[in-house]
Parts: structure tokens; sequence; C-alpha cells
């Protein structure tokens, strides 16, 4: 069996800054760390950092919980302006690890909502990295993640309208989406904030799924970015699996294949996707 692996599978740039950040934290605090939700998306991760004492909480009402003093971890999502002034209130130690892509997006939308634009972020609503881009809009901002979305979409007269995307988004449909709504003749500016690695891995990922029997796709069950890939490659390559861990891989499933193809989400470590790689080896 041959194996094609993704030369860009495995942590991003911003993911592997977020980890890193909070490992280095642990090793210097000697008190419970806390992160404003998971710091990336695949639970092995956030399982052993618990055992490092890093723990995370979900809601401003348990960051209002926490003692004076605390180290809160901002993640690589980021988070809105207002949990920031939150934490600030509250006396807690933050440490920001989020990713700088993400970064200049909420700099955009404030620059943009400020000088009287309306926000469109393509993107998921439900989202953590939009939750947090829309907490940098002073104005109205309107998240649009399908085609029907775009297409029932109105803005009020004279309005113009910045576009922005979610930095994992599928590069293709943010082009469609943005498309359908300058074909509605508004006054629309976009700006591509889907990050170069996230193209480049969806490039990948695509290109290989087109030349293999079955295609591997590793992640977290809640990362958008691997949800995106398996889209992706599940368009090209019939049989494409979506797996967490080798122990979510159906061997059988494999047999007889001569060419399979393995990518990754952004925040799927390196020790996952080397075990899985090389039990497929050793297998046939």
């Amino acid at each position: 069996m041959e194996i094609k692996l993704a030369k860009t599978a495995g942590f991003c740039f911003g993911v592997k800054r977020a980890v890193e950040t909070v490992y280095k934290e642990a090793e210097k605090n000697n008190e419970t760390i806390y992160t404003f939700g998971p710091i990336i998306h695949n639970e092995q991760v956030v399982e052993d950092l618990e055992k490092n004492g890093v723990f995370v909480v979900n809601t401003v009402e348990e960051l209002k919980a926490l003692k004076e003093g605390t180290t809160v971890i901002v993640r690589s999502h980021g988070v809105g302006k207002e949990v920031y002034d939150l934490m600030e209130e509250c006396g807690l130690h933050v440490v920001d690890a989020t990713c700088p892509f993400v970064k200049k997006i909420h700099r955009i939308v404030e620059r943009e909502s400020n000088a009287g634009k309306r926000i469109i972020i393509i993107g998921n609503d439900k989202h953590p990295e939009v939750e947090g881009i829309k907490g940098w809009v002073n104005g109205k901002a309107t998240v649009i993640e399908t085609a029907d979305e775009a297409l029932a979409f109105t803005a009020e007269n004279n309005e113009q309208l910045c576009i922005v995307s979610q930095t994992t988004f599928n590069y293709n449909k943010f082009q469609d989406l943005v498309e359908i709504i300058r074909e509605k003749g508004y006054d629309v500016e976009s700006i591509n904030t889907i990050c170069n690695a996230t193209e480049e891995r969806q490039t990948e990922a695509k290109l290989i799924a087109g030349t293999v029997d079955s295609m591997i796709v590793i992640g977290g069950s809640h990362s958008s970015n691997t949800q995106k890939l398996f889209e992706i490659c599940k368009k090209e390559c019939e049989d494409t699996y979506y797996i967490q861990t080798l122990d979510d891989l159906d061997m059988e499933s494999l047999k007889g294949k001569e060419i399979v193809g393995i990518t990754a989400g952004a925040s799927t470590p390196n020790n996952i996707i080397e075990e899985v790689q090389k039990h497929v080896r050793i297998k046939f």
C-alpha cells in the first residue's frame, strides 16, 4: 500500500503558538491556571493539559467566580472586547494566545464598523472564532454561512458593507458567497481573511484525495477546519473517513486499497498523525 501524507497536516502556526504558550505557563505556575474555552478543538490535548494543572472555563459567569490574580489564557480563537474588559475588571492575569491572523480580523472589523460600515462575517455563527469577531464590531454584524443565507440577505439603502471570513472557512465557498452578495449591487468591500495555512491545507487535501483509493482525515469532532477538510476530500474521494484517533479507524475498510491519503486538521497533534500513518503502513 502506498500512503500519501499531506505536508500541511497538523498544527498550524496559530495553534502551535497557543499550545506552546499554555504549556510554558503551566511549567512556571504553581497554581491552577485556566483557558477560556478549550485551547484547541482536540480532546487529547485538553486532557493532557488537565494533567498539567490547566483547566477550562467556558462562560463569563465562571470567569467572574475566579479569584483575583488567577491566570486565564485566551485561546487561539480569540474573544470579544467585552470579555477582555470583564477579565480586567475581575483583576485576572490574562495571557493572550489569540492567533495573530484572528487578531487582524478583530482590528479590521473594529476599524470598518467605526467607519460606519455593516460587517458581514462569512463563517459559522456558533464557532468561537466568529463569536469573538462579532465582539469587536461596533454596530451591525451579520454572519452568513450558506448560499441560501447569502441570497436572503438584504442591506439598507446606501449601506456600505465590509465582508470578512472566519480564518478556517472553505476558500472557494467564501468566494461564491461574496459573489452572491456583490450581485445584489451593494457597495461591498471584501477582505479575504482566510489564513494561508488553511488555503494551502485545503488545496493539498483536494489534490491528494483526487489521486487515492481512500482518504483519512484526522481531527477533533468539534474542529471546524477539519470538518471543512472532510467535506473537500469527500467530494474527491467517496471512501473518505473522519477520525479523531487511531481507535476510530476501521482497518477493514482499507483492505484491498492500493493508495491511501492522510491529512489532518490544524488542531491535530503530530503524534496522532504519526500513529495512524505507522499503523496503516504496518498493517498493510
